[in-house]
């Protein structure tokens, strides 16, 4: 039975570090998604009538809010 323990401890431990790193990558990922997003609003309002660009700006922002609460 200790023989089970020890090789789920280790299991456990392997999948906490992964879950960990996997987590920082996610994180780094969130904020490359938030500086495209800034760049690519910072385009189209320079390309846009102010009233369009505030539109679509706020559609492109609620966007990728739902896609990166997932």
């Amino acid at each position: 039975m200790e023989r089970l323990n020890a090789k789920l401890y280790l299991q456990n431990c392997y999948i906490v570090k992964e879950n960990e790193r996997l987590r920082k990558k996610a994180e780094i990922l969130n904020q490359e998604n938030q500086q495209l997003l800034i760049e690519l609003n910072q385009k189209l309002s320079k390309t846009k009538d102010p009233n369009e660009s505030k539109q679509g700006s706020s559609n492109l922002s609620s966007s990728s809010f739902a896609s990166g609460q997932s």
